[in-house]
Formats: structure tokens, C-alpha cells, sequence
């Protein structure tokens, strides 16, 4: 595996869906060991086909393929489909409690990253950041900001995000998860 294999793009058939879903399952979080957890972070929400098809009709999403493997990917949902990912409901009321630079947040333009992944092997290399700034480009300004929430337990994804450019805003309790998120955001404006 080299770096110059790998492609930064968006999804564009029905095999980029299933290699999302394949690296999906690969890390989530019910799937992996606590020391997994602990080191390499993880994925909590669990995608259909369906589903994931519908999101990237409306905004395809990003990946990361090295040949024809999805290595990574960074999953652009519109608000739209807050109600078909139960799972993200407590994400969206978070969204539309919370001011951002001195009025409500779901007052601007945005996407909400579904989820992000980078498959094992390909962690360290710069596939985050390449796909979060594909991501910027094909969408913005289109969308002024790119909002997502992370478990507090999740350091890694915490730290990196920080990296690309997010920046924290508040935290919420998630009862069905039993579980404290952190929402973060990424001004594209700037």
C-alpha cells in the first residue's frame, strides 16, 4: 500500500455503498475490542444499504479507495434525513438548540457529517484530512458549515477533527446511547 494509490473522490455506484458499509463494519464500536476502542477510535452509527443509497442520491459522499477498496470515507448527510437515522435524532435537536457565532446554528447552511472512517493500515497517512478537504470543496459554498458530533469517549476522532478545523460548541447526553457527545463545527467561511 502507497499513498499514491490512494484516490480521494465521491461515491458513484452501488460498490462504493457496499465498501462503506464493509469498512463500517469493520469499526464499529460493538465490534472491537476495548483496546481497539482505546487506540484506533471507532464508528457507533450502523447504515442500510437503503439508506446510505438515498444520502448519497441527494449529496454523494466522500471516500477514500485505494484501487477499487472504499479505505475510507466521510458519509455528507443533509438535515433532511435526520428522521431516517433514529440514531442522529439526539445530534439534530442538539443542532437546533445551539447558537454558532451569535445566532442558531440550524440558521445557516449545512451538512452534517453522518460519519467519518479510515480502514486500518491507512490511519496516519493525511486520508482524513484529504477527504474532510475534498469534502470542503465540492461542497462549499454550497453549505457554510459542516456540523458533527463526537463521543467524548472517542479521543482520537476528537483530536482530529480538532486538526482539520472543528471546533467544539456543546455537549449532550444521549440516553439511548448512555453516552456524553460533543458537537463540533467547521466554518468553512473561513
Amino acid at each position: 500500500m502507497t499513498e499514491k494509490k490512494i484516490k480521494i473522490t465521491t461515491v458513484s455506484s452501488d460498490n462504493d455503498i457496499r465498501g462503506i458499509l464493509s469498512l463500517q463494519q469493520k469499526n464499529l464500536k460493538k465490534n472491537l475490542t476495548n483496546q481497539q476502542i482505546k487506540n484506533e477510535g471507532f464508528v457507533t452509527v450502523e447504515h442500510t444499504f437503503e439508506v446510505l443509497k438515498i444520502m448519497n442520491e441527494a449529496q454523494p459522499s466522500v471516500i477514500a479507495k485505494d484501487d477499487e477498496n472504499v479505505v475510507g470515507y466521510c458519509l455528507a448527510m443533509l438535515p433532511q434525513f435526520r428522521k431516517d437515522i433514529p440514531t442522529l435524532e439526539s445530534l439534530f435537536v442538539s443542532i437546533d438548540k445551539i447558537d454558532f457565532d451569535q445566532k442558531p446554528l440550524n440558521s445557516y447552511k449545512y451538512v452534517v457529517m453522518g460519519q467519518v472512517c479510515v480502514g486500518e493500515g491507512y490511519r496516519g497517512i493525511g486520508v482524513f484530512d484529504k477527504m474532510y478537504l475534498h469534502l470542503k470543496e465540492v461542497l462549499f459554498p454550497k453549505y457554510e458549515l459542516c456540523v458533527t458530533d463526537i463521543s467524548s469517549k472517542n479521543t482520537r476522532s476528537l483530536r482530529t477533527h480538532e486538526r482539520v478545523g472543528f471546533q467544539q460548541t456543546k455537549d449532550f447526553f444521549d440516553e439511548n446511547l448512555n453516552e456524553t457527545w460533543i458537537v463540533v463545527v467547521w466554518d468553512w467561511r473561513l
